[in-house]
């Protein structure tokens, strides 16, 4: 798919487009396009990446479970992710699928002193778990919400 991506803010543009061909590599099961569509995502903003994508799957979280995500719901969200992938994947990290997952829901805690996983290891954990909770859904229309859903919470501020 070639979206474009012009309704978005420049910043967001790049990140959306890079995000996008991660999400549709994996769900392609294309391992030399994610490679290349993850290492296009971990060059870009880390923050601003982090956020978008973050919010992307809080969203997609809260669409799965409308009455609230507890901790059961999680295990069984990471351990969805991580058998999947590994069929194809096979160096899929658990751990940070959880810190994703973790970040996505504002419970990570930052004073641990294990080193954060490197920006490409995030990348492409990032694809695997965004294509996982879209299934053969599109990425576009959640990568939109999300950024919508940035704006209402900046103006709000």
């Amino acid at each position: 798919m070639d979206e474009n991506w012009r309704h978005l803010p420049p910043p967001a543009r790049p990140i959306a487009a890079a995000a996008t061909a991660a999400v549709e590599a994996v769900q392609r099961r294309d391992a030399e396009a994610l490679a290349d569509a993850a290492g296009d995502l971990a060059a870009q903003d880390a923050a601003r990446s982090g956020l978008i994508l973050g919010v992307a799957v809080r969203l997609l979280l809260e669409e799965m479970h409308p009455d609230g995500l507890d901790g059961a719901a999680v295990r069984d969200v990471l351990e969805h992710c991580v058998r999947t992938a590994a069929t194809w994947q096979p160096e899929v990290d658990p751990g940070v699928v959880l810190v994703l997952l973790a970040g996505a829901l504002g419970v990570l805690a930052e004073d641990d002193d294990t080193p954060p996983p490197k920006v490409d290891e995030l990348a492409r954990h990032a694809a695997l778990l965004l294509a996982d909770l879209l299934g053969e859904r599109p990425l576009p229309p959640v990568l939109t919400a999300a950024l919508a859903e940035i704006e209402r919470a900046q103006l709000n501020d």
